[in-house]
């Protein structure tokens, strides 16, 4: 049984910040120089990852601070990934919004023990080293809504 992600607490020492936006692009390098010419971003990692076939760009403003939000660009690495499928039936754009997390092995106990739906049974590795899930989008008001909890 599902419920709205909107009528549970979480305690909020475990959701530090809002981490970054997703952006599915069918082209990274024109999606990177998009944000750098229109406003000065640069773009402060890029890697490639296999298991969730994409190669991603996290920029923002020069100056980041750590709790800054960043925008997440995601391409497909194949016409198989979740990316490729997403651009082919929605078109590029926002794909997911994702909160960073202090301990995300106690937020995903704590949302599961509501009922909340995670799209995986235990954290994948995400960017960067992170370990990452997802809220089923029918349990957080349609949004794909990723937990991160970055690499110490």
């Amino acid at each position: 049984m599902s419920h709205s992600i909107a009528d549970i607490e979480i305690p909020h020492e475990l959701v530090v910040c809002l981490d970054h936006v997703g952006i599915a692009v069918p082209d990274l390098d024109a999606a990177v120089e998009f944000y750098r010419s229109a406003f000065g971003w640069v773009n402060h990692h890029q890697e490639t990852n296999e298991e969730q076939g994409v190669t991603e760009a996290m920029i923002g403003p020069k100056d980041l601070k750590e709790t800054d939000g960043m925008i997440q660009l995601l391409a497909p690495l194949n016409e198989d990934s979740t990316i490729a499928k997403f651009i082919d039936k929605k078109g590029p754009g926002l794909q997911q919004m994702c909160l960073r997390t202090s301990d995300i092995d106690a937020l995903s106990k704590h949302l599961k023990d509501q009922g909340v739906r995670l799209l995986y049974p235990e954290p994948k590795s995400g960017t960067g080293g992170a370990r990452i899930n997802f809220v089923h989008p029918k349990d957080a008001g349609g949004v794909l809504l990723e937990l991160t909890e970055p690499q110490a």
